[in-house]
């Protein structure tokens, strides 16, 4: 029993428990407020309030519709995370190439080698910057100079 508290694995373990936790949570959480939603139509139908005017109220109290996306927002989104995941990049590659230089410590080029990752997501980012700049371009709308900044 001693072994088992200090065990190496109790935190990747306990982590993982506590995700899990939080997932079922979400999940009970919105079921139950479906199910309150659905039992409060049901009072109020009891009531006698006619069904369009409870669609109406309930309508109002939930968020459900989500407000239309503006595609120039999102183009613009997606550029600017692309610059950002690729500056990180490059930031982190030549932070562990000169920790390597200075340290002279084969391990450190893990920094560097973590910097690829961003590159590769950054670079996924402007792959679907310009895949959006050509379905725009193909619907009609002019993306240079409406582009917000």
């Amino acid at each position: 029993m001693h072994d088992m508290v200090f065990s190496p694995f109790i935190v990747p373990v306990a982590g993982c428990l506590m995700i899990l936790g939080i997932v079922v949570a979400g999940i009970y959480s919105e079921i139950r407020n479906k199910e309150l939603r659905s039992q409060e139509r049901i009072a109020m139908l009891n009531r006698g309030v006619p069904l369009a005017e409870i669609e109406r109220m309930m309508s109002v109290s939930t968020n459900d519709d989500k407000p239309m996306r503006d595609p120039l927002r999102s183009l613009a989104n997606t550029r600017r995370s692309a610059m950002v995941l690729l500056s990180l990049g490059i930031g982190l590659g030549i932070f562990g190439l000169l920790l390597f230089a200075i340290l002279q410590v084969r391990p450190v080029l893990i920094v560097a080698a973590a910097g690829v990752i961003n590159l590769a997501i950054g670079a996924g980012f402007l792959i679907d910057y310009n895949m959006q700049m050509r379905e725009l371009s193909r619907f009609g709308m002019e993306v240079d100079a409406d582009l917000p900044r």
